[in-house]
């Protein structure tokens, strides 16, 4: 089932680098039958050398609102890196502000488009409580599409609908080919780039239910990633207040060997 298609992906999560790892083995490469899937170097294998890598550090990602010991947790694990002489760089990602904003337009627009289909009709499941045909799409899509689903789709229904295309829609699309290019600029520069998953720890559970942009604000350091269709691996680099913090290593267009093999690093050292 489709959500956002130009967004979409699949991506292996495991206990531990390695056996990630594994499972990317699995999936990765030339798909005869996905005109999506590429070719892809035969991985190596190697061990990095960490002298030889330029590390660049997002200063957008350590701005306002992450929280002191989130920052406090994945600068310690870069200062280790930077005594194994890894040269720590500080780049900018200049439309990373914008990215969150662009995101949850682009993509309530191709969830409201791919799930127009499941009308209880042809596609998803069909209210019993119906009188007439309006009965059916109001009530199987009301009843089987939760409220999250059905949030995604009335925003991105408005985005796209006449008259407001050009000023929501068409604008992200803009942001978003800044947003790749700002990375391209930053890997024209570093080799691999580090920062934080999320500017907090885990909340509780429906701590934030009824509070959704509270929820998005979450995604304010990973949508980027997601937008420019880079590859990127999120993994723990130890604790605040008992709770794992996110690392994520993000890297170039087909640079998943250099990422898997830099993570298996870290997980040495931390």
């Amino acid at each position: 089932m489709a959500m956002a298609s130009s967004l979409d992906q699949i991506g292996p999560m495991a206990k531990n680098v390695a056996d990630c790892r594994a499972l990317f083995d699995c999936i990765k490469g030339k798909d005869r039958y996905d005109a999506t899937s590429a070719e892809i170097l035969q991985a190596t294998n190697h061990k990095p050398q960490i002298a030889n890598l330029k590390i660049g550090i997002p200063k957008e990602y350590f701005s306002e609102g992450i929280d002191s010991d989130v920052e406090k947790t994945i600068k310690n694990t870069i200062s280790k890196l930077a005594a194994e002489g890894a040269k720590i760089t500080e780049i900018n990602l200049p439309h990373t502000p914008d990215a969150l904003a662009c995101y949850y337009v682009i993509v309530p627009s191709e969830v409201s488009s791919n799930l127009a289909r499941y009308d209880g009709i042809k596609y998803g499941a069909r209210a019993t409580d119906i009188k007439n045909l309006l009965d059916v799409y109001l009530n199987s899509r009301g009843q089987y599409l939760g409220k999250e689903v059905r949030r995604r789709i009335m925003l991105g229904t408005y985005a796209l609908s006449a008259g407001y295309y050009d000023a929501y829609y068409l604008k992200a699309q803009k942001v978003r080919a800044k947003i790749k290019e700002d990375f391209d600029e930053a890997f024209r520069q570093v080799d691999l780039i580090l920062g934080p998953v999320t500017p907090t720890t885990a909340f509780k559970i429906g701590e934030k239910a009824d509070d959704p942009v509270q929820m998005y604000l979450s995604d304010v350091y990973t949508v980027p990633i997601n937008l420019a269709g880079l590859p990127a691996l999120s993994m723990p680099c130890g604790l605040a207040s008992g709770l794992p913090v996110g690392l994520q290593i993000i890297g170039p267009h087909f640079s998943e060997d250099l990422i898997f093999e830099f993570g298996r690093h870290i997980e040495e050292i931390i």
